[in-house]
């Protein structure tokens, strides 16, 4: 069967310009770090050694040291090790890069005050190797998630850019599909969708009619038939959105039927999960009023089981994944992708704990919401 392309439809789209005006902002720019946030930074990470008593700490995953950095890419290959790691010492910053990524880096994501910071290390030789005295991620996995957990205003404008172009295109692949788009072909122009707009396609998931019970549908050679599901995490600057969408053709689009009736439901669930979300709470509480929700919306009570429900979100897919354990505390200003899900739905969208309540990130105004907790949600689209 010959894949219905993707993209022949005159719909409108946010767009991508085809060249760049380097005179203006641009969509998909990679951002420079910001001074101010690189000190806030820094001042809380010198706030871990005090209490600690220890003189340096040493980050060296994707997430921490692009939060530090903020938003340097730290991968050549998305399946790789990090370039880059970056000592924190009491009197000054070091950072390690492999030498043949060296330059790159300084030039165009660094900037100039850092180079001098710089240590080159060949590129057969260990990255970096931690010191006597010098505290690991692994020694304070706790402290540095909360020293990344309230976004920075630098790094909070970045976020919203982000995830306001993973939302656009996302719906404008929706509406540029049909029921014979093959599932990779949808897959495919979603990672177009991302990459065009300088993002990560860190995962990309659709599922046809059919496979909706998955809740991981890596796609297949499969057409989508009367339904889909797109999912993407995107990735730029160090930051990465998560969103779900529903699409619906046909007789699946003409009524409330059990897959829309159970879309519905799962807000509700969702809705139990913002609601626990304020500064302060424990995660695990937040956790526990989530999950209590299932049976309140008429799904089973251990549904929650069956699949991760999401967590804290950022420079880390979820930072971290949130179970009944789970001892961090939800600060203003930091961003959330809660994931709950039933056979045949599921709700993901990237938000925000701002001053006012939950705040959706990844909205497209063209989007159909539904409002559920005086929240708009999104639905699944009747094309």
């Amino acid at each position: 069967m010959k894949a219905d392309r993707v993209g022949r439809r005159v719909l409108p789209r946010a767009g991508v310009a085809a060249s760049v005006d380097h005179d203006a902002p641009a969509l998909g720019r990679t951002m420079r770090p910001d001074p101010a946030d690189r000190r806030a930074k820094r001042q809380r990470l010198l706030a871990i050694l005090e209490a600690r008593g220890a003189d340096s700490l040493l980050l060296t995953s994707h997430g921490a040291v692009s939060w530090y950095l903020d938003g340097v890419r730290t991968h050549v290959s998305l399946a790789g090790d990090p370039v880059v790691a970056v000592a924190v010492r009491r009197d000054a910053d070091e950072v390690f890069v492999f030498a043949n990524e060296a330059d790159r880096l300084i030039d165009e994501e660094l900037g100039a005050p850092d180079a001098a910071l710089v240590t080159r290390v060949p590129w057969h030789a260990p990255l970096v190797t931690p010191l006597d005295g010098t505290l690991r991620e692994i020694d304070l996995a706790l402290e540095l998630r909360a020293a990344r957990a309230s976004l920075l205003p630098a790094e909070l404008a970045r976020y919203r850019a982000l995830c306001a172009e993973v939302a656009s295109g996302l719906t404008d692949v929706a509406l540029e599909s049909s029921p014979r788009t093959l599932e990779r072909a949808a897959a495919a122009a979603l990672s177009a969708a991302l990459v065009e707009r300088g993002i990560d396609p860190l995962v990309v998931l659709v599922a046809g009619a059919g496979r909706e019970r998955l809740r991981h549908p890596l796609p297949t050679a499969a057409p989508l038939g009367a339904q889909a599901m797109f999912v993407v995490c995107g990735r730029r600057n160090g930051l990465i959105a998560n969103a779900t969408r529903w699409v619906q053709w046909g007789a699946a689009a003409g009524g409330v039927g059990p897959s829309t009736a159970a879309a519905l439901r799962i807000l509700e669930v969702e809705a139990a999960f913002f609601d626990a979300t304020r500064p302060g709470a424990r995660l695990g509480d937040v956790f526990a009023s989530g999950t209590a929700a299932y049976a309140a919306a008429g799904f089973d009570a251990g549904e929650w089981r069956r699949h991760h429900q999401g967590g804290a979100a950022g420079y880390v897919g979820r930072d971290p994944r949130v179970t009944a354990d789970v001892d961090d505390l939800v600060q203003r200003n930091q961003a959330f992708a809660w994931n709950p899900s039933a056979p045949g739905t599921k709700v993901e969208d990237t938000v925000l704990v701002s001053p006012s309540g939950v705040e959706t990130l990844t909205v497209d105004l063209r989007w159909p919401t539904v409002e559920v907790g005086g929240r708009d949600r999104p639905v699944p689209l009747r094309l």
